[in-house]
């Protein structure tokens, strides 16, 4: 029976690659020139720590940070952002955690919104995937638009079809 997954992935490369060119982007900037800034990935716990000094600075480096992932190909979705904290000193602090996998919430939701749809086909949640069987591609070429015309807070990847 032909089969697909959905998933909600960030490739940590494409990701690093755009982190880089924030990085580059606010080192040349003339508003930050003299600032102690710095933006950080940390490729095992997926997180993006931002330092700078003051609330102007932080949204100046987020919307970089967002404007350079999208020229990637990473939709914004997948960052989730935390509460500012103090740093030492008078600096500002700020972790984006990115998300990696549907969690049971968006997977339940993402299956409820296939099988409200009345389409022939199976969903199954599978760990942090879902898993879409159907006896016929045509039906689970209509789910892979309905997903994409919902809006389920997490970018969605359509992966492994097989036949």
């Amino acid at each position: 029976m032909p089969s697909f997954d959905i998933v909600s992935k960030v490739d940590t490369q494409t990701l690093d690659n755009a982190i880089n060119n924030a990085k580059k982007e606010i080192l040349n900037r003339y508003d930050f020139s003299g600032s102690k800034s710095s933006i950080e990935l940390d490729k095992k716990s997926d997180v993006i720590t931002v330092i700078t000094e003051d609330d102007m600075r932080l949204k100046a480096i987020q919307d970089s940070i967002i404007s350079r992932m999208m020229k990637q190909g990473i939709d914004p979705k997948s960052l989730d952002f935390d509460e500012n904290y103090q740093a030492s000193g008078n600096m500002i602090c700020k972790e984006i955690s990115i998300k990696q996998g549907l969690d049971k919430e968006a997977a339940k939701k993402l299956v409820a919104k296939i099988k409200a749809s009345g389409l022939k086909v199976q969903p199954s949640i599978m760990d942090d995937q879902v898993r879409v069987t159907a006896k016929k591609i045509d039906d689970l070429q209509a789910v892979i638009s309905l997903c994409k015309t919902e809006n389920f807070e997490q970018p969605l990847q359509f992966i492994n079809m097989r036949n």
